[in-house]
This record gives structure tokens, C-alpha cells and sequence, in this order.
């Protein structure tokens, strides 16, 4: 009988490892250790819930205060950087 493939387990867990967001990110996500998966979904939650996507053109993503800490004193990156800077603030 064949072994079960355990490298899908492996980066489940990885990502399901509570991390501790720094104080920039606990801004907007809170302050206690969250898994990544759940500190992407409350990024955009904040991002939908201030309507900071550009309308224009809906991959941009615009920063209000808190969100220019967060990206590094950018006004707007693409939802294709966010994780990268999000990345940045998890310790």
C-alpha cells in the first residue's frame, strides 16, 4: 500500500502556524498571533471594508494611513505585492 503524500500536510501546517503580526500590521489585523491565511482575509476585509481598491483599475489596492505604514510609504501597490509587504510585518 502506498504512503500517503505528507508534503500537502507539511504546508498546511505551515500556514496554519499562529504568527505574531508587529505593531504596523496589528493596526489593521489586531494584535494577537493569527495564522497567514487568516491575516490575508483580514487585510482584504479591511481593504473592502474602507473601499480602498481602486475603482479604475481593481487590481491596485490604495492606502489610507494605516495602510501606508504597512506598505513602506507607498499610496498604492498591486494586490500582487500585498502579500510580499504583508510578509514583511509578521515576526
Amino acid at each position: 500500500m502506498p504512503k500517503p503524500n505528507t508534503a500537502k500536510g507539511k504546508a498546511a501546517g505551515a500556514l496554519a502556524k499562529p504568527v505574531q503580526p508587529d505593531e504596523v500590521l496589528a493596526a489593521v489585523v489586531g494584535s494577537h498571533p493569527l495564522p497567514r491565511t487568516e491575516i490575508t482575509k483580514k487585510v482584504w476585509e479591511y481593504i473592502r471594508q474602507h473601499h480602498l481598491q481602486d475603482p479604475q483599475n481593481r487590481r491596485n489596492i490604495n492606502a489610507d494611513d494605516k495602510l501606508q505604514a504597512l506598505f513602506g510609504g507607498k499610496t498604492q501597490v498591486t494586490m500582487f505585492e500585498l502579500t510580499r509587504l504583508v510578509n514583511g510585518h509578521i515576526k
